[in-house]
C-alpha cells in the first residue's frame, strides 16, 4: 500500500506538538512538492520554528507523522537520521556562524566533514557558493567583519554546500532593514530559480514571502488557517487574515 506523502519531498500528517499545556501545532497536514517554495507565516509563538525543528528531527512530534524524502523520520535510528539530514540544508535564524572561522571556512565546514573533496575542490566549491550569494570577495573575512545581512548570505551558502534536496529557512530576513531584507528575498528567489530546491521558509516578512513563495501558509492557534497564493489570502474574509497581510 502506498504510504501517505509518497511523491512529496515533505509530507506532514496530523502533526501535533505541545509544550507543558500550550499546544503549538494541533494536528496540521502539509505537503510540499518537488521544487516548491512554501512560506509559513504566523504570529510569534504559533509554532513556525517548531515546525522546522520537527522537520529536521531536532524535536519529536507528540502525534502524527513526518516524511522527508520518503522516509518517516520518527522511525529512523540516529545514524539513519544523520544521513537523511545531509539532504536538508538549514538556515538558522541568527545564521549560527562559527565566530573563529572565516567566511570561507564556515561554508567549507560541511564539505570537509561530509565529503571526500580535495582541498582544491573544496576551495572551488566554496568560491562557487559564495559567488551565488554575492560574497566571493569576502571569503577571508571573519563573521564579525561583515554585516548581519552578509552573515545571512554566508549561512545560506553553507546550507547549500551539500547540494540538499530540501532547504529549511528560519526567519531569513529577521532583524534586517527593509532594503537588506528585500535583497535576501530576491536572493532566495534567484537561488530557487537556479536550483529548484524544495523549500520551507518560516518568516514574519509578508512582503518578502509574497515575492519568493509559490504558496503561503498562515498558522493560527495551532492550525493552518488558510493557504494559497497571496491573492488567495487577500480574498479571505477572515479578519485575522486581513489584519496579518495588511503589512504587505
Amino acid at each position: 500500500m502506498e504510504r501517505p506523502g509518497n511523491g512529496f519531498p515533505v509530507a506532514v500528517n496530523a502533526l501535533r506538538k505541545a509544550f507543558v499545556q500550550q499546544t503549538v501545532l494541533n494536528g496540521i497536514d502539509l505537503t510540499v512538492a518537488e521544487g516548491e517554495t512554501v512560506a509559513v507565516l504566523g504570529r510569534s509563538g504559533t509554532g513556525k520554528s517548531v515546525l522546522l525543528k520537527l522537520l529536521v528531527g531536532l524535536q519529536r512530534p507528540d502525534n502524527g507523522s513526518i516524511q522527508i524524502c520518503g522516509q518517516r523520520i520518527q522511525d529512523l535510528k540516529t545514524r539513519e537520521l544523520n544521513e537523511l539530514r545531509k539532504k536538508i540544508g538549514f538556515l538558522f535564524q541568527q545564521a549560527a556562524l562559527y565566530d573563529s572561522l572565516t567566511v570561507g571556512e564556515n561554508v567549507s565546514f560541511p564539505l570537509k566533514r561530509h565529503t571526500r573533496l580535495s582541498n582544491s575542490e573544496r576551495r572551488d566549491k566554496v568560491r562557487e557558493l559564495l559567488s551565488d550569494v554575492g560574497l566571493r570577495s569576502d571569503v577571508d573575512k571573519l563573521p564579525s567583519e561583515i554585516s548581519g545581512g552578509m552573515q545571512k548570505r554566508v549561512g545560506l551558502a553553507r546550507a547549500l554546500a551539500l547540494s540538499p534536496e530540501i532547504l529549511l529557512l528560519d526567519e531569513p530576513t529577521a532583524g534586517l532593514d527593509p532594503i537588506t531584507a528585500a535583497e535576501i528575498g530576491k536572493l532566495i528567489s534567484d537561488l530557487q530559480a537556479k536550483r529548484r530546491i524544495t523549500s520551507v521558509v518560516v518568516t514574519h516578512d509578508v512582503r518578502g514571502a509574497k515575492e519568493f513563495a509559490d504558496r503561503l501558509i498562515l498558522l493560527h492557534e495551532g492550525n493552518i488557517l488558510i493557504e494559497g497564493r497571496f491573492k488567495d489570502l487577500e480574498k479571505s474574509g477572515d479578519p485575522f487574515v486581513s489584519q496579518f497581510i495588511s503589512t504587505a
